[in-house]
């Protein structure tokens, strides 16, 4: 017997169809707006003109063991391609590690105690705060740091080159030889400069295109300059290409049903925009996640308090720097000390911190700063929040929409 189709009904599915498609386009444009009015701009607009010949001076120190006293660390040791230019460890290993990953993490190095942060999008328009405690920062105008008044450069990112250098146990070898630099002050770092550049003014494959690059013989050299060339090379390798997320905001992209769906829940429930905006994904202001606590420490003992190390006030305490997103998928672990694996479980702790929390393993002790954390996290934005299973796995894929290559492989040299 032939079927027949009733008209009305039939009728009906055709103007169900535009009806449908209205409602996408419409839920597209809600986010584009949204995104848009949180600070994302095109990706261009936030790169800063960098010298090609600096940079390419930057790029030999960046992956060069001579940048570390004891020449045992490069800037490319613990910010690898495949780690997202971190370096897929919990917690740092500095001077001593030898490889990459759990293979470096297995060779007995010093660890570091916190977690190794990407370099994506450093040093562009407008990224002005730098490390998680915002050790250094420009955010007003004039750049506050561990050189208290004596900055060498009114560039941050310039700043912020020269610190690791000479910390110990980063690429200063927390060794004997090596304890009259613990103080680690300006008088302390200039030691360790001079004889950085005092190598690099020896090496023939490095001293001379950098002194070109910056329009001096080689013998005039000064640690500075090697600062301004990691810092190009850091500005121009990493700094933010095109990715989906670009296309569908400015170049009227499509997304999946999650990857939409994710970023609605990212700028509305989730409320992750509220610390998550700009065109960096970060406020750059410093904000509690009660997450647990791996390794040591910055304070020692199982405790790090943030950017309490940097001011000294006790509002601060246990509060990090908001980090940017991008490539935020390839960079785990996540958190100052880098305690939660999988992005999913990262995304839960933010607005579940019970979730991430095994009591019978905490002493007292750890359960009082736990406490503490909780009610710093209780003001945040995120405090009240639930999301299920599925909102959070939109969530992560919508943040993949965030994945670029960088502009070239690094990795260690000599």
């Amino acid at each position: 017997m032939k079927s027949v189709i009733n008209p009305l009904l039939y009728a009906g599915i055709l103007a169900m169809v535009p009806l449908t498609a209205a409602a996408d386009s419409m839920r597209d444009n809600v986010l584009r707006e949204a995104l848009l009015r949180n600070g994302l701009m095109p990706y261009q607009e936030t790169h800063v003109e960098t010298d090609a010949a600096l940079v390419a001076a930057g790029k030999l120190l960046f992956q060069s063991k001579d940048m570390s006293l004891d020449r045992q660390t490069a800037c490319a040791s613990c910010h690898v391609d495949r780690f997202g230019s971190a370096d897929g460890l919990a917690n740092a290993v500095g001077t001593g590690g030898e490889g990459e990953g759990m293979q470096r993490l297995a060779g007995g190095g010093d660890i570091i105690p916190r977690n190794a942060l990407p370099f994506w999008g450093r040093g562009g328009k407008g990224f002005d705060i730098f490390f998680w405690d915002g050790k250094v920062d420009a955010s007003s105008g004039t750049i506050r740091s561990q050189f208290a008044g004596s900055e060498p450069s009114d560039d941050p990112l310039v700043v912020a080159a020269h610190l690791p250098p000479v910390e110990v146990g980063e690429m200063v070898d927390d060794a004997p030889h090596n304890d009259h630099l613990e103080g680690e002050s300006v008088e302390a770092a200039q030691v360790v400069y001079n004889t950085l550049v005092d190598r690099i003014k020896a090496r023939d494959d490095i001293g001379p295109k950098l002194a070109a690059a910056k329009g001096k013989a080689v013998k005039d050299l000064e640690f500075l300059d090697m600062a301004e060339g990691i810092a190009a090379f850091i500005r121009t390798n990493f700094r933010l290409q095109d990715n989906p997320l670009n296309q569908f905001v400015f170049e009227d992209g499509s997304l999946s049903e999650q990857q939409l769906a994710g970023g609605l829940i990212f700028v509305g429930k989730g409320r992750c925009a509220a610390c998550h905006s700009g065109p960096y994904f970060s406020d750059f202001q410093f904000h509690a996640i009660a997450t647990p606590q791996l390794g040591s420490g910055k304070n020692g003992f199982g405790i790090d308090y943030g950017r309490f190390n940097v001011t000294m006030r006790n509002d601060d305490r246990y509060l990090f720097r908001t980090p940017p997103l991008w490539n935020v998928t390839k960079t785990s672990p996540y958190f100052h000390s880098g305690s939660v694996q999988r992005l999913e479980d990262a995304i839960r702790l933010h607005i579940d911190p019970l979730a991430g929390l095994s009591p019978e393993t905490m002493t007292g002790e750890q359960r009082v700063q736990f406490y503490d954390q909780l009610k710093s996290w209780a003001s945040e934005p995120i405090s009240g929040v639930y999301l299920d299973d599925k909102e959070i796995a939109d969530l992560a894929e919508f943040l993949r929409l965030l994945e670029f290559e960088s502009a070239e492989p690094v990795m260690e040299t000599d």
